[in-house]
């Protein structure tokens, strides 16, 4: 099941998350689900029964939070269409999110999709917090695809669209 080589585009990447996530939950792997950002809507085209001007209530969290074998999880979805990742994509009020989850025992990472290369990266918390504390200390504001662990790089399979759960066993692996 491949996409076109154009890449991934907006919404299409966290759509092929929900179907993954629908698969595990249908094979009794995980229960994920996509967490809705709360809008306010300010103006309503009658007509076409669309949204045309909105704003968000609250900061949101992260876009999934479930359940994989008993673990709780959160976790992001990204793309970039470099060989960089910038920061700036990921907001201080996540990254304290992500990191009370982990203090009260969860896991936290984000899911990367490199559209240049058509492949997926697990973003461990613990590795994403190293990138964050050197933007912090005045380092880079991104990080390289080179810096990153090549045992979390991952490709599209025939059974699942975005199949996260073999590096959520590696995270897990390390962890202990």
């Amino acid at each position: 099941m491949a996409w076109s080589t154009r890449g991934l585009r907006g919404s299409t990447f966290e759509e092929l998350i929900n179907r993954t996530n629908e698969k595990y939950k249908e094979l009794g792997l995980a229960l994920v689900q996509k967490i809705p950002t709360p809008i306010t809507p300010i103006k309503i085209d009658q007509e076409k029964r669309h949204i045309t001007l909105a704003y968000f209530e609250q900061k949101s969290t992260v876009d999934y939070i479930g359940v994989i074998q008993g673990l709780a999880v959160c976790f992001d979805a990204k793309e970039s269409d470099s060989d960089t990742f910038p920061l700036q994509n990921i907001h201080a009020h996540q990254m304290d999110f992500m990191s009370n989850f982990e203090k009260q025992e969860g896991i936290a990472f984000i899911l990367i999709y490199f559209t240049k290369h058509e492949d997926f990266y697990y973003l461990r918390y613990e590795e994403l917090e190293k990138f964050w504390n050197r933007m912090l200390d005045g380092g880079r504001k991104s990080f390289r695809r080179d810096e990153l662990d090549n045992n979390f790089f991952f490709k599209q399979e025939d059974i699942v669209f975005v199949p996260y759960l073999e590096s959520f066993q590696k995270d897990l692996d390390i962890r202990d």
